[in-house]
């Protein structure tokens, strides 16, 4: 494992299962989010961020979240394990929402980009299982015995995954 992509819907805990995953198996962290959005909510142009990935992908360890299904071939073409957060959408809202109340008005996600209660992407969230979920499918399966891919479907699973990549580090 030293290219890992971890993804799934918001609220599934991408961002802090890359962190630790990163923290426990020395692998560098590359948060997309922190790439992608400019201050004020402003996403970079389509092209612009294609390239911006390539930039971030080219060296040879490291764990990247982050979903952004237009961009799925860039990230599975470079990653020899992919780690699929699906947890139930449920929870995923319910943590999207937790995440809005402890840091509304605050950037946590990108520098610039404070908080807020955003309907469309709470529709997204509960959504992600029946639309994003097959857009990620479809990608995976290209690059089906070229990949590992993991899927995680609790939290407990994500911690056990956690410890056993720790074992495997040392």
């Amino acid at each position: 494992m030293q290219r890992v992509a971890v993804v799934g819907s918001g609220g599934a805990g991408k961002t802090t299962f890359a962190t630790e995953l990163g923290r426990r198996t020395g692998l560098p962290v590359i948060h997309l989010d922190r790439y992608f959005w400019k201050p004020g909510w402003v996403s970079l142009p389509p092209d612009e961020w294609r390239t911006t990935q390539r930039a971030l992908l080219a060296g040879d360890r490291w764990v990247v979240d982050g979903n952004y299904g237009a961009t799925f071939d860039l990230r599975l073409a470079r990653a020899d394990t992919v780690i699929v957060l699906s947890l139930p959408r449920w929870r995923c809202l319910l943590r999207v929402l937790q995440r809005w109340w402890a840091n509304r008005g605050r950037a946590v996600q990108a520098d610039g980009c404070p908080e807020h209660f955003d309907w469309a992407f709470l529709r997204w969230v509960w959504r992600y299982p029946v639309e994003s979920k097959v857009r990620l499918d479809a990608a995976l399966a290209q690059f089906e015995g070229r990949v590992r891919v993991v899927e995680l479907t609790s939290p407990s699973a994500a911690q056990a995954f956690l410890e056993r990549s720790t074992e495997a580090a040392a």
